[in-house]
């Protein structure tokens, strides 16, 4: 019941934030190459622990913890189109 509570409470100071950045608009190139840059196209924290060329222990992608994940990811890609479609830039160099 208590942990409950955390969460709605969570939820609740996390959701103008997550609003926030779903209403960012990319109409700028040089703010959309900024986003790009700054937010990874993978999770930079998976990582597999070898001992004697053997994997012993794998260390899963942590990135779905994080609470702004799906915002963030979203306004990388509306970045990346923005880029492609309206800039005609190649994109290639930010996958």
């Amino acid at each position: 019941m208590r942990s409950l509570i955390y969460v709605e409470l969570l939820n609740a100071l996390l959701n103008p934030v997550r609003h926030r950045v779903e209403e960012i608009e990319i109409n700028n190139q040089n703010l959309a190459r900024l986003f790009c840059k700054m937010i990874p196209a993978y999770c930079p924290f998976a990582r597999d622990i070898k001992i004697l060329g053997k994997t012993v222990l794998h260390i899963p992608p942590l990135c779905k913890l994080n609470p702004l994940y799906d915002q963030l990811m979203a306004l990388r890609f509306r970045s990346l189109s923005y880029l492609a479609d309206i800039c005609g830039e190649d994109i290639t160099a930010y996958c």
